[in-house]
């Protein structure tokens, strides 16, 4: 008897010659990944036993976090893998189809916007800056006979200022970087920070961006962060990259159908 299976599309890409890229076990290990032609569009698909990404099935493996960082790894690897080899719009984490045919049908529907989309990432990657600045250290408690009167207002009024100098600088510092790198960039996104549950106690994230660049650009964007972090040592920038362009596909989170 044969397993009921879908059809697990990870991506979208320009045709190129070649067969998907080896040795990713994707989703499910027992199935190659693949590519499925749809005219000017390829997909890179993986048939996935259909009982386990069920909405039932789907809902309890999302929601456990082991489970997911798995499931999301998986994914990654196998667009990142085809991201070096051509255009390719990635789709979102549990993107399924009821078969080929409904993946083909899918392309077709937006095959306009799937070309527009590659036209505009060929030879491009996506880029992800963060600027940190440290958190103020907590203000030393003094004894009541000395912290008393006027001279007590005046040491909380300038610790309060000292602060705001401080956030206010490191601000205006990330809005620096900001415009230095979006000067290299055909396309930016502001991300939101993170919280103090992801980057800990000791500093505060002040900006989270994204930005589409060419690949021949790579060279400067390391040469000029290198110049900003000397000429702003008071903050913290982290590069990375490149990625698959993530965070400029949105138009195409809804892609896909519940099995």
């Amino acid at each position: 008897m044969t397993t009921p299976v879908l059809t697990y599309a990870y991506a979208v890409c320009s045709p190129y010659d070649g067969p998907a890229p080896a040795d990713l076990p994707g989703l499910n290990p027992g199935t190659p990944v693949r590519t499925l032609t749809a005219g000017p569009l390829t997909a890179i698909v993986q048939d996935v036993p259909a009982a386990d990404y069920s909405e039932e099935a789907l809902r309890q493996r999302l929601s456990d976090r082991a489970d997911l960082e798995r499931c999301a790894r998986a994914h990654h690897e196998v667009i990142t893998a085809v991201s070096t080899v051509t255009a390719t719009v990635p789709l979102p984490l549990a993107t399924l189809y009821r078969g080929n045919e409904r993946v083909r049908a899918a392309l077709r529907e937006r095959e306009a916007a799937f070309l527009s989309a590659l036209d505009r990432l060929a030879g491009r990657t996506e880029w992800g800056v963060k600027v940190y600045a440290p958190t103020s250290p907590p203000p030393v408690r003094e004894s009541a006979a000395v912290d008393t009167g006027r001279a007590y207002l005046d040491r909380i009024r300038n610790r309060h200022q000292g602060r705001e100098q401080r956030q206010n600088a490191a601000l205006q510092a990330a809005e620096r970087v900001d415009s230095v790198v979006r000067a290299f960039a055909v396309a930016a996104r502001r991300l939101r920070p993170h919280g103090v549950e992801v980057t800990g106690k000791d500093r505060t994230h002040i900006l989270n961006a994204a930005y589409l660049l060419d690949a021949t650009r790579t060279r400067e964007l390391r040469a000029a962060l290198d110049s900003l972090r000397r000429d702003e040592p008071a903050i913290q920038i982290d590069l990375s990259g490149p990625w698959p362009p993530y965070s400029f596909t949105d138009a195409f989170a809804d892609t896909g159908t519940a099995p």
